[in-house]
């Protein structure tokens, strides 16, 4: 084979075109503006970059506002840092608003709320107690999640409503801190959505794996009917909107299947909108929540701590609603 010999190109070639005709992704008007100091959040946030994060806050709020209004679905599915960096008030005030309508949480978010129900403080510092075997062995949590485990089996409800109204009942101080509660006294579904062996109450010889599995399986079920009511009712074309807010593996595996029953159920889904917060991306709630089960614009990511985000995101509701 005859080897090819290369000169190089002549750029003097090269047809080119005026700038004034190309198409831009980046043009001032949607770049920053400064508020003054003293300005109200609501400049804030008309001031943000329109750009990446940004749209997708914006696009988020609009489903979120959308979906409120035309009485459809807003379902939070919380990881337990929600709680342990402080945001429960955020979700208790959007549940008191009628903006959140269904909550789910993983077992761990459960025991974090209990606990801040009960004794206004929670988590441990685990690279301490694993060292010594006394990691998750405290006595008053796993108790109420038996008592909790028994009254579901004796009312035959889920594991979220029967830790709600167990909460609800108690003397703490601290009751109003707790998102169990507040579902439960508006009367909204908290599912909690268990696997075995994942969280400290597991540990205890409480522990009736056959009444948390059974409780378990009861909020799926329940959870698989608010997805099925995110359609879009009657003329209105909004449809409900999933957060999957700081869970990277569970909740996000629920609503997968919780999206499959919903459309073997005749559900038609295809205007829902989803919403990933966390800090760092993650593969299943980008493959679960905002890739696989929607349309191509409807899943909607937004990294970034929930102590910064979360607040911003409950004013810039709050502020979209006013408007």
């Amino acid at each position: 084979m005859t080897q090819r010999r290369y000169e190089p190109i002549d750029p003097g070639a090269l047809k080119t075109y005026s700038i004034t005709r190309r198409r831009h992704k980046v043009a001032l008007d949607a770049f920053a503006g400064l508020p003054v100091p003293g300005a109200t959040v609501a400049d804030l946030l008309d001031s943000m970059p329109d750009f990446l994060a940004v749209k997708n806050l914006r696009s988020a709020v609009e489903a979120i506002v959308g979906a409120h209004k035309a009485q459809r679905p807003v379902i939070w599915a919380m990881g337990a840092h929600v709680v342990k960096v402080g945001c429960s008030p955020i979700v208790i005030d959007l549940i008191k608003r009628g903006v959140i309508t269904a909550v789910a949480f993983n077992g761990s978010t459960a025991i974090h709320d209990v606990e801040v129900a009960t004794l206004g403080a929670t988590s441990e510092e685990v690279a301490e107690t694993i060292l010594d075997g006394t990691f998750g062995m405290v006595e008053e949590t796993p108790a109420i999640f038996t008592e909790a485990c028994k009254l579901a089996t004796a009312e035959r409800t889920g594991l979220g409503q029967a830790l709600g109204k167990l909460v609800s009942g108690l003397s703490a101080n601290y009751v109003e801190h707790s998102i169990l509660a507040a579902a439960y006294q508006a009367d909204i579904p908290l599912t909690v959505h268990v696997a075995i062996g994942t969280d400290t109450i597991h540990m205890h010889a409480g522990a009736n794996g056959a009444q948390i599995g059974q409780a378990s399986l009861i909020d799926f079920r329940l959870i698989c009917s608010v997805v099925k009511d995110m359609a879009p009712s009657g003329s209105e074309p909004a449809a409900g909107v999933w957060c999957n807010i700081g869970s990277s593996v569970l909740l996000p595996e629920v609503f997968l299947k919780a999206v499959s029953v919903a459309r073997n159920l005749g559900a038609n889904l295809d205007e829902m909108h989803t919403l990933n917060m966390d800090m760092i991306r993650h593969y299943r709630p980008a493959q679960n929540v905002i890739g696989r089960p929607v349309q191509a614009g409807h899943g909607l990511e937004i990294i970034g701590h929930h102590e910064i985000m979360l607040p911003i995101l409950r004013q810039a509701i709050l502020e979209k609603m006013r408007s």
